[in-house]
């Protein structure tokens, strides 16, 4: 059998369409966006038709859209950015304890300057409560920045809820869609959120872009200053094939995205029945109503083994998964998220995320439980702490 990729948290291969829609502005098309002459106004044509195309994707206007090179700086931007310009009416910003390291370390990074952060808890699921939130806020709290979707465990939380309660107390509203985007459709205006995050990698677009949603209105500092590109909101040469593809991407993803989570979900829910069937002693982490839970997410918490030894093994058998986040899957310290929803410090270490795509087939499904079982029994047969 081919190799199998089971790692679309992570990244997903770049589609057809996004790569042969980027092809042209490589080479012929080549000419810098900001530029006046008429290779620059032909990439120009490219941008701002890409523009006008993801904003019909979420509900937004071509305005409120503002490219950006990856997710990481996209949560920068709408952290530090709402920090900066709102530093005179406060330096509160609420989150929670199972954010993406883009806005986790971000905010830590913002409490070393003297802003202060209230990190919200999760319930044993991941969900974040409107409860808890709402006695979080204070007279000078300036952003609650909740994930839309987890990257780890597949937890969608209550986000509308949470923005009204936000905008109640006339707080702004920004959410991490890095995860969500692509496999949950949904409007922005429908939403209430300010600001979104989202990047192009994670729903079969290109890797460096990214995107940030803030709705007209909201005044945010400038991340990245020099140029006057993105309305002069952020300096930097405007990546025209990456913008091209990104559009692309997410246009085409959206057009059979009911379709596509569904079969995903068949895959996933084949999945997660077999190995609860198959492996004794583990942890199904995260949401157990799949309506709350993406659909391609199952993350297993193994006991008595290492999580790292079960990759190593499973890469050996032609199968690609994760310890957690890409992001953070090179630390020795155990997923802050697995953690904060209550599984033991040890377990936690024997963590595998699998993430599912729309080119997967029960086919690998049934060879990637067969050969799980086999490693786990394995492993667990040499782990001193194992007893059958």
């Amino acid at each position: 059998m081919d190799r199998i990729y089971l790692d679309h948290a992570a990244t997903t291969p770049l589609s057809n369409k996004a790569f042969e829609a980027m092809k042209p502005y490589f080479t012929d098309v080549f000419g810098n966006p900001n530029s006046q002459h008429i290779y620059g106004r032909e990439a120009a044509k490219a941008v701002d038709e890409a523009r006008q195309m993801l904003a019909n994707c979420i509900g937004a206007k071509p305005s409120e859209i503002y490219f950006t090179s990856c997710g990481t700086e996209s949560d920068n931007w709408a952290v530090k950015g709402i920090a900066l310009q709102n530093i005179q009416k406060g330096k509160h910003i609420v989150t929670s304890v199972i954010e993406h390291p883009a806005i986790y370390t971000t905010c830590k990074q913002l409490e070393k300057y003297g802003w202060e952060v209230t990190y919200l808890p999760v319930d044993n699921e991941g969900f974040v409560s409107p409860e808890d939130l709402e006695k979080a806020i204070r007279p000078d709290t300036v952003l609650v920045s909740i994930m839309f979707a987890n990257n780890e465990i597949g937890t969608v939380e209550p986000i509308k809820e949470l923005c009204e309660i936000a905008h109640k107390h006339g707080v702004l509203f920004h959410t991490d869609a890095v995860q969500a985007t692509g496999a949950i459709k949904y409007n922005v205006k429908d939403l209430g959120v300010d600001m979104l995050s989202m990047s192009a990698h994670k729903f079969y677009g290109p890797k460096g872009m990214g995107l940030l949603y803030v709705r007209n209105g909201i005044r945010i500092e400038k991340l990245l200053t020099g140029g006057e590109q993105e309305r002069a909101h952020r300096g930097g040469t405007t990546n025209t094939p990456g913008v091209v593809g990104m559009a692309v991407a997410l246009d085409d993803a959206l057009k059979t995205i009911e379709e596509d989570d569904k079969y995903v979900a068949s895959l996933r829910d084949h999945f997660v029945e077999r190995v609860l069937n198959e492996i004794d002693d583990i942890y199904y982490n995260g949401a157990k109503d799949t309506s709350k839970r993406l659909p391609n997410n199952a993350n297993f918490s193994f006991r008595y083994i290492e999580g790292e030894s079960i990759l190593f093994s499973l890469d050996l058998a032609g199968i690609s998964a994760s310890s957690g986040s890409a992001c953070s899957s090179g630390s020795l310290e155990p997923s802050r998220t697995l953690l904060s929803i209550g599984v033991p410090v040890g377990t936690a270490h024997g963590s595998i995320r699998f993430t599912f795509g729309k080119h997967n087939t029960m086919e690998e499904v049934d060879y990637t439980v067969t050969e799980l079982v086999k490693i786990v029994k394995r492993l667990r047969d040499m782990s001193p702490l194992y007893k059958k």
